[in-house]
């Protein structure tokens, strides 16, 4: 009996002291683990992404921390991505008995980042390899197409990962190099302290330094990021590259900026955030001449992200100044083509809140501008890629009670009165005059032929007594073709357009012109600003027939030796054709100086236009032909061009 029992006590011992031995033996070598674990892992991803992983030494210290020295990721036949001098991380030893990872604490010293891009050759081009092949719509050829919502998840998984809730980081490096542009931001020290963090940044590009900090929390558990950014002195954060990469500058006082992630299987990703800029500057040729200033601004947003589309919500909020719109936006690639949709509707509310909102640099003659009443605005734009000609476009600005109380650096009523017009060149005044009475060549448009009137505006815009300045088909049509031929290509002008273009702005093509130029014709027609009769009057007189002829009168003279009065249906119907290009008016003739057969297409149709506007008889357009007889001083022109 004394033997069982000795026996029983015996077996536990033994299993206890078993076990022991076990948990020493892992124990001690659970570095040599440790490396075998990393190894496995690190061998199945070098050879899914071609990467060479290397370290020089991997050691586990107690039971949760892990140092590590010399690491790099280097992939195949590409520059060194990421360096690592030596690191320590402290995980969290309850959450490791559950199989999940956790880092508490981190210690690194000397992380280099670097991105470098060659013609197409990228060293980083592993991450976002692309996913399933389709036939291609244009060629037959098979596109492989990318996953959208897998790429930002993985890029933004990244960024949660990198952060734990303590640590401190020494000396980061990230450097971009892109063919001939070079970006470096060095971090002397990036302090983590319960999930929030602190660090000065050093921006170099070129020759320029530029110091900011940042600040803010990163919660990985919960998928949110607050930030905030601001200049480590008195000057504005200026954002580098983009100066030579798009021609762009962009400056700004603060940036605060939050975010949080929610992720639907690898196909779906929501985003949510918000983002606030106090003074903002920008700066670019294609948006204005001039630096456009934002005071403050604020975003908020969210955004649905599939894989192969991004959705910003119509709950997605923007308020700059005065104004708050929810616009909404959709960008879609089918195969290799992409759709495109925007849109914005806002209901009544205070018109002031437009016009004292309009960032200065961007409406100069709207400066100051007082209006009461209110607005209401409407706006669509769709256009796929795959068949431009759907493209639709609707853009309407409605009023009620509207009043301008009063002008800003700009009396938009000027036309009504007699006023003086500058003419420009290539950006230079080549000629200014009075356009009224007091103009030795001013024609009133009662002195100008019917014809000729007539002419004109069935070239120009047919419907200019009855639009309110502009005409949505045209403008549709005309940006169809833009994007058919990738440029500026047609304009889609109507009169009041052409107008306010001539009178009020200058000749950069650019989207602030394009909007300055929208709101004044708005204003004009809407509040009648200048009757119809006298913007046709202002528009015969000031408008180029040739070069540095300006005016009906110094046209009818030029070409014909006569008064507008006396033109006939074909000198008037070859004076409505030049206007388009008045520079180009010889190409209208052939040697001999008579007119080219090509133009008998246009005076057909503007003939039969002037036909059912009862201006001349069916008889009368039988026997009109694109014959004329030049006896002006364009006729030496002429002349002069057929010798040389």
């Amino acid at each position: 009996m004394m033997k069982t029992n000795s026996q029983k006590r015996i077996l536990p011992l033994a299993l206890s002291g078993g076990i022991l031995i076990c948990l020493i033996c892992i124990y001690s070598g659970r570095s040599v683990l440790l490396r075998s674990i990393v190894n496995r892992h690190t061998s199945r991803i070098e050879q899914t992404h071609g990467l060479c992983i290397h370290y020089d030494k991997l050691e586990m210290n107690g039971l949760n921390e892990i140092s590590l020295q010399g690491l790099s990721v280097i992939p195949e036949q590409r520059d060194t991505l990421f360096t690592l001098a030596s690191t320590r991380i402290k995980l969290n030893f309850w959450k490791l008995l559950t199989k999940k990872i956790e880092v508490s604490y981190i210690a690194a010293e000397d992380i280099r980042l670097t991105f470098t891009k060659q013609d197409s050759i990228a060293n980083y081009d592993f991450l976002f390899k692309k996913d399933r092949k389709v036939p291609s719509q244009t060629s037959g050829q098979t596109v492989t197409e990318i996953n959208y919502a897998e790429r930002i998840n993985k890029l933004l998984n990244l960024c949660y990962g990198f952060l734990p809730e303590n640590g401190q980081l020494k000396q980061i490096y990230i450097t971009e190099r892109k063919d001939s542009n070079f970006v470096s931001m060095v971090f002397p020290s990036f302090i983590i302290k319960e999930n929030k963090f602190r660090s000065t940044i050093e921006i170099h590009e070129d020759t320029l330094t530029r110091h900011w900090i940042a600040d803010g929390e990163l919660k990985q558990s919960a998928n949110t990021l607050m930030a905030k950014l601001y200049s480590a002195d008195s000057t504005k954060v200026s954002i580098p590259y983009i100066t030579r990469r798009f021609g762009a500058k962009v400056t700004f006082d603060t940036l605060s900026y939050s975010m949080t992630k929610e992720s639907n299987g690898k196909n779906q990703l929501y985003l949510n955030g918000k983002a606030k800029v106090n003074g903002l500057d920008i700066f670019h040729k294609v948006l204005s001449p001039e630096v456009i200033h934002l005071d403050r601004g604020h975003l908020g947003y969210q955004m649905n992200i599939s894989d192969h589309s991004f959705e910003l919500d119509s709950t997605t909020t923007v308020i700059f100044n005065k104004i708050q719109v929810h616009p909404y936006l959709r960008a879609e690639k089918k195969k290799d083509l992409w759709h495109f949709t925007a849109a914005v509707d806002k209901s009544w509310f205070p018109a002031d809140e437009l016009f004292s909102s309009l960032p200065k640099g961007l409406f100069n003659n709207l400066e100051g501008i007082k209006t009461s009443g209110e607005l209401a605005y409407h706006f669509l734009l769709d256009i796929d890629f795959a068949q431009l000609d759907s493209l639709k476009l609707e853009s309407e600005l409605k009023e009620r009670n509207f009043e301008i109380v009063e002008y800003g650096d700009t009396q938009l009523s000027k036309m009504s009165g007699e006023f003086v017009y500058t003419a420009y060149e290539n950006g230079m005044p080549v000629r200014t005059f009075p356009v009224g009475p007091s103009w030795e060549h001013f024609t009133p448009l009662d002195s100008i032929s019917p014809i000729l009137q007539m002419s004109v505006m069935q070239s120009e815009d047919g419907a200019f007594y009855f639009h309110r300045g502009f005409l949505p088909e045209a403008m549709r049509e005309a940006l169809i073709q833009d994007l058919k031929v990738k440029r500026f290509a047609r304009g889609g002008s109507t009169i009041t357009m052409q107008l306010v273009k001539n009178v009020f702005l200058n000749r950069n093509k650019n989207i602030a012109r394009k909007l300055e130029e929208a709101l004044i014709v708005w204003l004009i027609e809407t509040e009648r600003l200048t009757s119809k009769e006298r913007m046709y009057e202002v528009y015969l007189n000031i408008v180029e027939w040739g070069p540095l002829v300006y005016g009906v009168q110094e046209a009818a003279t030029y070409y014909f030796k006569k008064r507008p009065s006396q033109l006939t249906a074909e000198e008037s119907i070859f004076l409505a054709s030049i206007i388009p290009k008045p520079k180009h008016f010889r190409n209208s003739f052939n040697n001999d100086m008579q007119l080219k057969e090509s133009l008998e297409g246009y005076y057909r149709l503007i003939t039969e236009r002037l036909v059912k506007k009862g201006i001349i008889s069916e008889v009368a357009a039988d026997s009109i032909r694109p014959e004329i007889n030049v006896t002006g001083e364009a006729k030496k022109d002429l002349q002069r061009d057929s010798i040389q």
